[in-house]
């Protein structure tokens, strides 16, 4: 016997009182419903129901379990029922795991975007500089910045993350164009200081085709590559900046890529997942739409003719500044000469 469905059954009847609307209510006849209640009380060894041709009520022990049953079975009906919703594709929880610094600028825009389409889909972002044991921590889907991803996981690059060497206008303008990477050594620089190792991060260039690293000595060193945005920015010197966090910057002025045919694009952003056969439609929908919105993007990356055109355009820029920046030579400088030209003329 289904006890679960012979209790579903017995709830019923209970509740309406009458055999015939509790088969109408399961789509099933009076006598299926009558059987059912039947093998339910000798399987207990007591009478449920007081029973007539028209109507049926409950017998003192019927009322007792009826009690006894009544919230459980509700609340074990409202389970059953979240859990067969959490497979569909527009309703439950997605736990997402990323890095602080891309987590803000990529995933919170991502999120917001998708989040709009399915209001019924909630998110646990879980934002930390280390990639995530995502059976452990039940996380349905990661996002990372850098190497591919080593572990047992499903993983695939979005695109492409660059390093660009960078500067604000103001500090180029007190300070001038360095003409080499070498000569980076005469100017003010910012590092970034990786937060799992407390190490400040090589600077790297592409040199006919191989990545060369280079140790800096920052006068100012960031765990938060948002922040070091920001003081270069601000003013404050050179420093070298990932393209998911300068791209904006750099397209809108705040930041002039220096030395773009250096720039490397040896790291990426990827996605990675567990391999599930049993998958969520919500986090199979979520997956696809991330690939869709982010594959190739170029909201974080920019092509090797923006660089240039870029930081020729601020070269140009400057030499034009310094072609026009003449001395003004005042009219009252010549007019004495003039006047005591006349007025000697007029002594002799």
């Amino acid at each position: 016997m289904d006890e679960l469905r012979a209790i579903t059954t017995f709830v019923r009847a209970a509740e309406s009182g009458s055999f015939h609307k509790t088969a109408v209510a399961q789509g099933t006849t009076p006598q299926a419903v009558s059987k059912t209640i039947r093998l339910l009380e000798q399987n207990l060894g007591v009478r449920l129901f007081h029973r007539t041709t028209r109507k049926s009520s409950l017998t003192e022990e019927g009322q007792r379990l009826f009690e006894a049953v009544k919230s459980n079975l509700d609340g074990l009906t409202s389970a059953i029922n979240r859990t067969r919703n959490a497979a569909r594709d527009d309703e439950g929880l997605i736990r997402i795991s990323a890095g602080g610094a891309v987590g803000r600028k990529v995933l919170v825009p991502l999120v917001t975007e998708f989040a709009s389409k399915f209001p019924g889909i909630e998110f646990d972002l879980l934002l930390e500089d280390r990639l995530t044991d995502t059976v452990s921590e039940r996380i349905d889907v990661g996002f990372r910045a850098g190497t591919a991803p080593t572990a047992q996981v499903i993983a695939r690059q979005l695109f492409t993350i660059q390093q660009i060497v960078c500067s604000s206008p103001e500090y180029l303008k007190a300070h001038g164009f360095p003409a080499s990477v070498e000569d980076l050594a005469r100017y003010r620089c910012t590092g970034y200081r990786q937060p799992g190792t407390g190490r400040p991060v090589l600077w790297e260039f592409d040199i006919s085709g191989e990545t060369v690293f280079r140790t800096m000595s920052p006068f100012l060193c960031c765990s938060d590559p948002e922040a070091e945005m920001l003081a270069v920015a601000s003013g404050n010197g050179i420093g070298q900046i990932d393209s998911i966090t300068g791209a904006a910057a750099i397209r809108t002025g705040q930041l002039i890529p220096l030395f773009p045919a250096y720039v490397t694009q040896r790291m990426g952003f990827y996605i990675y997942y567990a391999q599930r056969v049993d998958m969520p439609g919500r986090v199979r929908r979520f997956i696809n739409y991330a690939v869709e919105i982010l594959s190739d993007s170029d909201r974080f990356h920019l092509s090797q003719s923006e660089l240039e055109s870029f930081s020729a355009a601020y070269i140009e820029k400057s030499r034009e500044r310094r072609r026009t920046a003449q001395p003004l030579v005042p009219d009252l400088l010549a007019t004495p000469r003039k006047a005591q030209a006349g007025t000697a003329g007029t002594m002799r």
